[in-house]
């Protein structure tokens, strides 16, 4: 297994380390604002899990809790003052967003320089152009993850199932960017199997619990799971997780829900060389290098 909550903890050491060498440089601390819309209670948990990690590693950190009836025209009016204030030097906006607020103007009024998530279009482009500034945190982690515990990734063949903006877009980026040959495939790509067997290093981020099967992985390739999908059905859970499956469903009887990536993981378990669990893989390293973004912002900018 690769272990990615112990890659996040090298990370946020390193931040922690960062920040108190801000502090001493310039007498401040580098400062992260989170923005929500709504009661959406996953958001809710994700924003909470991000301001308490910045508060540990020693950023200040502001929460910015909005109304579900929230206009465009109010979200962008606090966003225009954050982008304004010297003690804030990364803002995150938590998606999805509610259905009446534009989600393009929203990306697009960050501040490039404070846009810490990476989709910014003028961060977006800057990485399509091999000079990345801000990279969108998934990808960003994954990518750490390969490097530190060294995964080859030079000459590589590399898939990543799914296109999204937020992770199969960038996550393609920086693979090209470091010299892997990347192929894209989605929900229209034609013998998904055929395509994703001839990857070294494959990323499932498409978002169908257990879609990726021993079938479609080669063996001993690097698979990485970015799926996070919630299973409440025991007789699914079982299929799923094998011989692990009982501890599963005593979370599901405990909890009603229990987690799955978009690997089977009792099938590519047996296949892959390397595999990150779910939980406990990718989503520890999403939040520490939205905290790396935040104190390389602070680092960029000028003493104020």
């Amino acid at each position: 297994m690769l272990d990615g909550a112990r890659v996040a903890e090298q990370i946020k050491r390193e931040v922690a380390e960062g920040v108190a060498r801000l502090l001493r440089a310039r007498g401040r601390r580098p400062g992260l604002a989170a923005v929500r819309v709504g009661d959406d209670p996953a958001s809710a948990v994700y924003v909470r899990n991000k301001v308490r990690t910045s508060e540990q590693l020693g950023l200040h950190s502001e929460h910015h809790a909005l109304a579900a009836d929230t206009t465009t025209e109010q979200l962008l009016a606090l966003l225009a003052d954050l982008n304004t204030r010297a003690e804030i030097d990364g803002i995150l906006v938590q998606l999805p967003l509610p259905a009446q607020i534009d989600e393009r103007r929203v990306l697009e009024t960050v501040a490039p320089r404070k846009d810490v998530d990476g989709f910014h279009p003028l961060n977006v482009g800057l990485l399509a152009s091999g000079r990345p500034a801000f990279v969108p945190c998934t990808p960003a982690g994954i990518y750490e993850l390969l490097v530190r515990e060294g995964i080859e990734i030079v000459g590589a063949r590399a898939c990543i199932v799914g296109r999204s903006q937020i992770v199969g877009r960038p996550m393609a980026q920086l693979l090209v960017n470091a010299d892997a040959t990347v192929t894209i495939c989605h929900s229209r790509t034609r013998d998904l199997a055929a395509v994703t067997r001839e990857a070294d290093i494959l990323i499932a981020a498409i978002g169908r619990p257990g879609l990726i099967r021993a079938a479609h992985v080669k063996p001993g390739a690097t698979v990485i799971d970015v799926g996070m999908n919630k299973i409440t059905d025991e007789t699914q859970a079982r299929e799923l997780f094998g011989a692990r499956a009982d501890e599963r469903i005593e979370v599901i009887r405990r909890r009603g829900y229990t987690l799955c990536g978009d690997v089977h993981p009792a099938e590519v378990e047996a296949v892959a060389g390397r595999l990150t669990p779910v939980p406990g893989g990718v989503g520890p390293l999403t939040v520490a290098m939205l905290m790396r973004n935040t104190l390389t912002a602070a680092e960029a900018r000028r003493t104020e």
